[in-house]
């Protein structure tokens, strides 16, 4: 999931749209894939935001090697649905999917960390009446940005170096060394989070 997080200076129009738009969009867009029903509605969402993809002027190469994982699941789920429930609703559940996870690519696209955590810690400071600190919710927004990418690109690390000794086919070879590294990587932040006082 290198979509994620992956922003890059443009001066396209949603790169200038407000960021507090672009997350309202995001949610509307969300809550409407969640409420509405049919193969016509999941492909005409899916197709609005292809277009806002090529108005984002995402590169189409690397935008379709980051959904590679996604389409993967997708088509395995719409596989099961399928065989379940039909050929509408596994569309429905293909376009839906990737309907999300592009959309959401285009709000970090063109949407730098700065910005996007200063509306995060806005919006979330009602929260403090609970007890939640919004500065914390928004640095933990940041670090899932930044490590989801880190987490990718550890795993395909570890693959080719099991590529290159001829032991790609057991998962156990790549696998367990790559949940390691990625365990090693977070336990050694949060010890450098705490060390600053940031967090307990």
């Amino acid at each position: 999931m290198t979509l994620l997080g992956a922003h890059r200076t443009a001066r396209g129009p949603l790169d200038r749209a407000p960021v507090g738009a672009k997350l309202a969009g995001l949610a509307v867009l969300g809550i409407a894939v969640v409420a509405t029903r049919g193969v016509p509605t999941s492909l005409g969402l899916l197709a609005l935001v292809l277009i806002a993809a090529a108005v984002a002027r995402l590169p189409a190469r690397a935008t379709l090697r980051g959904l590679l994982p996604v389409l993967v699941t997708a088509v395995l789920a719409g596989a099961y649905q399928a065989w379940a429930r039909g050929w509408g609703p596994a569309v429905e559940v293909v376009a839906d999917l990737l309907t999300l996870v592009l959309a959401a690519a285009v709000v970090t696209a063109t949407t730098s960390a700065d910005r996007l955590l200063d509306v995060l810690a806005r919006a979330a400071r009602p929260l403090r009446h609970v007890g939640l600190s919004p500065e914390v919710l928004a640095l933990a927004v940041a670090l899932v940005l930044r490590t989801v990418p880190e987490i990718a690109r550890t795993v395909q690390e570890v693959r080719d170096a099991a590529r290159a000794r001829g032991a790609e086919r057991d998962p156990r070879v790549w696998l367990t060394p790559a949940v390691l590294r990625v365990v090693g990587r977070a336990r050694d932040l949060g010890e450098a989070l705490a060390a600053r006082g940031i967090v307990d």
